[in-house]
């Protein structure tokens, strides 16, 4: 259905003229345009800050609020942190990271089924973004939109749970193809589930050859090393390359 008129073409009364297609693509290349130029504003303020900053996103249930909290609870003390939560509704999620002891700001976007960069500029004021080394912007579950908005962060992390479909990136290869790390979650359960992990890793490196996979499980504590390790060494990273420019 047209989204001017409402029309179903074609119809021998349909005689208005305008363009169906190419109204809807400048629309999308409109806001799109904007939102960029907004994250690249983001991205130098956060690089003033030396903040190395990561948009996590996946579909809901996948786990990305658990690995935060066992995340910002073991490396408390040695890496400091700064979230900003995004849900439609509710802040549950940021009392839980409250409960952590780190700083953290709710967003909620209402019928809207992504964090964009307007939000995050506006979400981050009244943090101190110079106190911390790291800003963990949990995005709303959803594996399709999130992928399309730049929110000025340094990599997305998709979060995959092993209770999902192993075809996942395959499913919404965009997101795949825009995340620098896959971070496959549970993995305490795979001994009852019917989960091809070496499958899926496969799936994630036919649409994106260069994405890092870690597997982990925040609940068992397996795997949480390495990612830890990859968060040290990204901190480390972004220091170096603000300090060289």
């Amino acid at each position: 259905m047209c989204t001017d008129c409402g029309c179903a073409p074609p119809q021998p009364e349909h005689d208005h003229k305008h363009d169906h297609a190419s109204r809807k693509i400048r629309v999308e290349e409109n806001l799109l345009a904007k939102n960029q130029r907004l994250a690249m504003a983001n991205r130098a303020s956060f690089a003033a800050h030396q903040l190395f900053v990561l948009n996590l996103v996946s579909s809901p249930g996948s786990g990305k609020t658990s690995i935060l909290e066992r995340t910002l609870t073991d490396l408390k003390g040695k890496i400091s942190f700064t979230v900003l939560e995004g849900d439609q509704q509710t802040d549950n999620d940021a009392e839980r990271i409250a409960a952590t002891g780190a700083p953290v700001k709710q967003v909620n976007t209402g019928a809207g089924c992504h964090l964009d960069a307007h939000m995050v500029g506006h979400g981050v004021e009244g943090l101190d973004l110079a106190a911390a080394d790291i800003l963990m912007i949990e995005n709303v579950g959803n594996l399709v939109c999130p992928a399309s908005f730049d929110l000025g962060e340094d990599h997305k992390v998709a979060v995959l749970s092993v209770t999902e479909g192993e075809d996942k990136p395959l499913k919404y290869p965009q997101m795949f193809q825009a995340a620098d790390l896959m971070l496959i979650n549970k993995i305490d359960l795979l001994p009852y589930l019917r989960f091809d992990i070496e499958g899926c890793k496969a799936f994630a490196r036919q649409v994106n050859p260069q994405i890092k996979i870690i597997e982990l499980s925040c609940h068992s504590g397996d795997g949480m090393t390495e990612w830890y390790d990859w968060l040290k060494a990204g901190v480390a990273g972004k220091r170096r390359l603000v300090s060289s420019l």
